[in-house]
């Protein structure tokens, strides 16, 4: 299955600096080595998404010239924006909304899903039209590791953005409970594929290293 010629991918993303990514680990891995882990699953989507041959561009939380961040993304020539927002719903908002302008399905994702593969963006962006503009693959914490957009003239944006991404309690257990709530308040259709595992919380390491054997 080939990515969708009118389609992007959006990835999220921060500079990998000790102390400010990958908080959670920093228990098990100290702030340093939190960071590049960071930094080596960014690189590993990067490739991933790269894999897929699809448009697509950074959207970084901080400085898009970071020295650290352009060390490790230079070689993949995307083009890098600044995350603008009150919280990451709104900055997440913001994103697809710009990147919509130009493409009629936007996929927005992280970097912290080593499960997602370039046959999960194929199929994403596929399940997007104009009865189906929302697609989600949740993550087995309870949020979600990627979301997608699909916006011609048929579909209320503004209506589709506000209920996915207005007043979420992001960084819970209860995040794809809530989307899924206030998208059938709205009566928005969206698809959903199977949940895939992320790395967050120490226990999500051993997982990790299994993929590495």
């Amino acid at each position: 299955m080939a990515f969708p010629a009118d389609s992007h991918i959006a990835v999220f993303t921060k500079p990998p600096t000790p102390g400010l990514v990958k908080t959670r680990l920093v228990p098990a891995l100290g702030a340093h080595g939190a960071a590049a882990l960071h930094e080596y699953l960014l690189v590993r989507t990067l490739h991933m998404v790269a894999s897929a041959d699809a448009s697509a561009s950074l959207w970084v939380a901080g400085n898009p010239a970071d020295a650290a961040l352009r060390a490790c993304t230079d070689d993949f020539a995307l083009p890098a924006h600044r995350q603008t927002g009150a919280d990451l719903g709104g900055r997440m908002a913001l994103a697809l909304r710009a990147s919509l302008g130009a493409h009629r399905r936007v996929l927005l994702i992280g970097s912290d899903c080593p499960a997602l593969t370039a046959a999960h963006l194929r199929e994403a962006a596929a399940r997007l039209d104009c009865d189906t503009p929302a697609v989600f693959i949740p993550a087995e914490d309870g949020g979600y590791v990627l979301v997608g957009v699909h916006a011609p003239a048929c579909t209320h944006l503004d209506v589709l953005l506000r209920a996915a991404f207005d007043d979420i309690p992001w960084s819970t257990e209860d995040v794809m409970r809530f989307t899924r709530e206030r998208l059938s308040a709205k009566r928005i259709r969206w698809a959903e594929l199977p949940p895939l595992w992320d790395v967050d919380r120490p226990e999500d390491l051993a997982r990790l290293r299994g993929t590495l054997r």
